[in-house]
Order: structure tokens, then sequence, then C-alpha cells
């Protein structure tokens, strides 16, 4: 049973407040998606061109695996974005900070923390 003073969704000033801490995010989490792409299209710049031919074939694995660990890096920040953008969405839809599995508002300090969260400790912690 719903108590009579609980909130079911977050005021105005409380959902701008998420907008903003979520923009910057965004901001960042795009800044750093840039610099990744940027490290990824330059050649290698560790000046081992005129190394002995003997390094070269270790070189170039290990070339290989840090442009994959980008990759990786990359395709994770862009999910983040996702996740970002997602919210606000949310925060336009004024359903922001509800908990998708109890239907309780997520806490405040949960959401500043993981501001693109959709669950409550209380329903993260059950899967």
């Amino acid at each position: 049973m719903k108590q009579e003073n609980e909130k079911t969704r977050y005021s105005e000033s409380d959902l701008q407040e998420f907008k903003t801490l979520l923009l910057d995010k965004l901001r960042s989490a795009k800044e750093e998606l840039n610099a990744l792409a940027t490290s990824l299209s330059s050649p290698n710049a560790n000046g081992t061109d005129d190394t002995a031919g003997t390094y070269k074939t270790l070189e170039d694995g290990s070339a290989t695996l840090e442009k994959e660990q980008i990759n990786q890096l990359a395709a994770r920040q862009k999910k983040f974005i996702e996740q970002l953008e997602a919210a606000l969405v949310r925060i336009e839809n004024k359903t922001y900070g509800v908990c998708r599995e109890t239907g309780k508002l997520i806490p405040k300090e949960r959401l500043r923390a993981v501001p693109h969260t959709t669950l409550s400790m209380e329903a993260k912690l059950k899967q």
C-alpha cells in the first residue's frame, strides 16, 4: 500500500537538476569517445618505423591488441552515451527516476551516482 505522502515522480526542479547532471556526463562521454576515435584513426605514434625488422612482428601484434582494446572502450562508451540519452528522454517523459521493477522512486543519491540507472538498489540486488 502506498502511503498518502509517498511521491510517485520527481518534481520539475529535481528533474532539471538531473538533466543538468546528465548533460554534463553526456558532454564528457562524447569528448572521451572522440578522443578514442582519434587515437584509432591516427597511425602508430610510437616512432618505431626505423627499428630493426626483427621487432616489427612484435610491434604489429602489440598495435593490433591496443586497437582492439580501444575499440572495446569505444563500444562501451557508445553504449554509455545511449543510456544517458535514454535517461534524458525519460526526463522529458517525466518517468525519470522511477524503478522499472518496483515502480518506486529511485533515491536521489543513487541517481547522482548512476544517473542513467532504471533500477533501484532493491531491484538491482534481486537480479
